[in-house]
């Protein structure tokens, strides 16, 4: 075995491609690792709100408008920033619609699915800090596996590296005519040919590794400080922006730059300030949210219908007693 069939063993491939049919029907990785992180992220984010005293499915109501919010928002904000990858001349427009190939900002997802959870959470009456707080692992462990789809899509990747764990990357092609180079996620690597840098940095397992550390962190920290309105939140938002920073410098992919530099990088710096300073500024909040104010208005409507439902009950009762006692004194006084 000569060396360089020493180093290919010891990289990480890539798989051939992103996409399978089962009939006409296509079954995309990346569709499929963003509903699995959907999925966990309202189950994780059920069980932490009722453990803080809301109550049960109101993530799930929550999500009803904060899902299809944030993947617009996700989408949004991919399209405005990669608007050369869409508009101009030989470029599809439509294909900026098309989420199911890859392509979505957390930045844009998080505000605009902010405006969702803020809509949710108005109609049932609950704060949405502490609403965010209850989520918050959930939504960076989605994105942690999120990034799985980037491996079958074969992007967000470094350069060139010569680390035991670098990253295979494949020439893919036209799954319909191997002549013609697809690098796109229906792309087929037929052969397994590298490209030129291959091996390279594995940005998107970086991320994911880093994701799932910033989970068990605002979890360990929600434990053992008690966060409340918004600091469990504010405290996932510094920390995956940390990490975004050095990782976004890693990348060699194609994105667009402000001042020589990629716009994620400023975009995180900018984040990460902010949430840093909200930490800080939420602590003159004082305590956790009592759980009595997680209760909504429905909740809580129902709490004192149950009430006036006891008192009703015992009205009569204390009315046939008082008219027992009245009786009595009609007969005293006989």
């Amino acid at each position: 075995m000569n060396s360089a069939s020493a180093v290919f063993l010891a990289t990480i491939p890539s798989p051939e491609r992103g996409v399978w049919y089962l009939g006409p029907i296509p079954i995309r990785a990346y569709a499929l690792c963003i509903i699995a992180g959907i999925i966990l992220a309202i189950w994780w984010g059920e069980r932490r709100w009722v453990q803080r005293g809301g109550a049960k499915n109101t993530v799930i109501d929550i999500a009803i408008f904060a899902v299809p919010f944030g993947l617009v928002g996700g989408r949004l904000y991919h399209v405005i920033t990669d608007w050369w990858r869409y508009f101009g001349p030989g470029k599809n427009p439509v294909q900026a619609l098309f989420i199911w190939d890859g392509g979505l900002g957390i930045w844009g997802a998080i505000a605009l699915g902010g405006v969702g959870a803020w809509i949710g959470c108005r109609r049932k009456g609950i704060p949405l800090p502490a609403m965010a707080d209850a989520i918050a692992p959930g939504i960076v462990t989605a994105q942690a596996i999120g990034r799985i789809g980037n491996y079958f899509n074969q992007e967000l990747y470094g350069a060139h590296t010569t680390l035991p764990w670098g990253l295979e990357i494949y020439q893919r092609f036209d799954p319909n005519n191997p002549s013609i180079p697809d690098q796109g996620p229906t792309g087929v690597a037929f052969g397994h040919i590298p490209l030129q840098d291959s091996p390279v940095h594995p940005t998107f397992l970086y991320e994911l590794l880093w994701n799932l550390a910033i989970a068990g962190l605002v979890v360990w920290a929600d434990r053992r400080f008690k966060l409340g309105h918004g600091r469990a939140f504010a405290l996932y938002v510094a920390g995956y922006t940390l990490g975004r920073f050095w990782i976004e410098l890693m990348r060699t992919d194609d994105a667009t730059h402000v001042l020589g530099v990629r716009v994620n990088v400023w975009v995180a710096l900018l984040v990460c300030a902010s949430a840093v300073a909200y930490i800080v500024l939420a602590r003159r909040r004082g305590p956790r949210e009592t759980p009595e104010s997680l209760r909504g208005k429905q909740d809580s409507a129902e709490a004192t219908t149950s009430d006036e439902a006891d008192d009703s009950g015992s009205s009569e009762p204390k009315a046939a007693v008082s008219t027992q006692d009245e009786s009595s004194t009609e007969r005293k006084t006989e």
